[in-house]
């Protein structure tokens, strides 16, 4: 089984498309939570300068997880699994003696370790780019507790890790990745952005908003200390309630990791690759 998970992480490594996405999740996740505030006008910043201090580190990038981050980790489960199907080597695999559902397990363990770089890439780049605008304006570079950082860290892998989980089964389902993409982006945008938006007027999607990944995971950010004048003003990310605890947020996302693979394999193991 080790094998097969390093068999599979050199995949996901050589993947030029896994670097792709990380560089941009990075450039962006930099761009909008501190060069874009700085730039304007750090005052003019929800939380004004002090959101763009080390200090208000995990609070400002955790922010950007639910929805942009989301987007990125399920391009990048989609192609951990559909573009399997349309180089064929899903077919070869099955036949060289390996059960279906050990590969797939293997791929699901990978794709969990790869990632891991996603959030702490990010994390860094946020730091540096922190203490740059600290050492500017010539404040303190206080920074979070270490047990903040270590909760946030994994705060953003399993929202990372949820999205993820609905990209591996968008694979699944299409057999390929472009179609799959775009049904998870027309997910992520239409069904739970309106749904979201309308549930303050219309009482009965509220309790339906209440398991989105959306609110789950906007939750935990604001459980952690991300701005709530921040996420309301996310532009198409934007997410205005209802909040539900972080408990609760933690065991939606999980059950959604765990549900979408147990529900991927199943078709995984059921269906015929060709």
């Amino acid at each position: 089984m080790r094998q097969q998970i390093a068999a599979e992480l050199l995949i996901l490594r050589k993947r030029a498309a896994t670097w792709i996405l990380l560089g941009i999740w990075t450039l962006l996740g930099v761009f909008f939570a501190y060069v874009i505030p700085y730039a304007l006008d750090p005052e003019d910043a929800t939380g004004g300068i002090e959101q763009l201090l080390p200090r208000s580190l995990a609070g400002n990038l955790i922010a950007g997880f639910p929805f942009f981050g989301g987007v990125f980790a399920l391009m990048l489960g989609v192609f951990a699994i559909g573009s399997e199907y349309g180089w064929d080597t899903l077919k070869t695999l099955f036949t060289q003696g390996p059960g279906r559902l050990r590969v797939f397990a293997a791929k699901l363990v990978a794709l969990a370790i790869a990632l891991v770089p996603f959030v702490v890439v990010l994390f860094a780049a946020g730091a540096v780019a922190s203490f740059v605008i600290a050492q500017i304006e010539n404040e303190p570079a206080n920074w979070p507790s270490a047990w903040l950082l270590a909760r946030t860290l994994a705060a953003g892998w399993l929202i990372l890790a949820a999205w993820a989980a609905v990209g591996v089964l968008l694979g699944v389902l299409t057999r390929g990745t472009s179609l799959a993409i775009g049904v998870g982006i027309l997910y992520a945008l239409v069904i739970e952005g309106l749904l979201s938006a309308f549930a303050d007027s219309v009482s009965v999607l509220e309790p339906l908003t209440d398991v989105f990944l959306r609110a789950n995971g906007y939750s935990l950010a604001a459980a952690l200390g991300a701005s709530v004048d921040s996420i309301e003003s996310n532009g198409p990310g934007s997410f205005s309630g209802p909040f539900v605890g972080a408990g609760q947020a933690v065991a939606v996302l999980a059950a959604f990791v765990a549900g979408l693979a147990v529900l991927s394999a199943a078709l995984l193991r059921r269906r015929d690759v060709t």
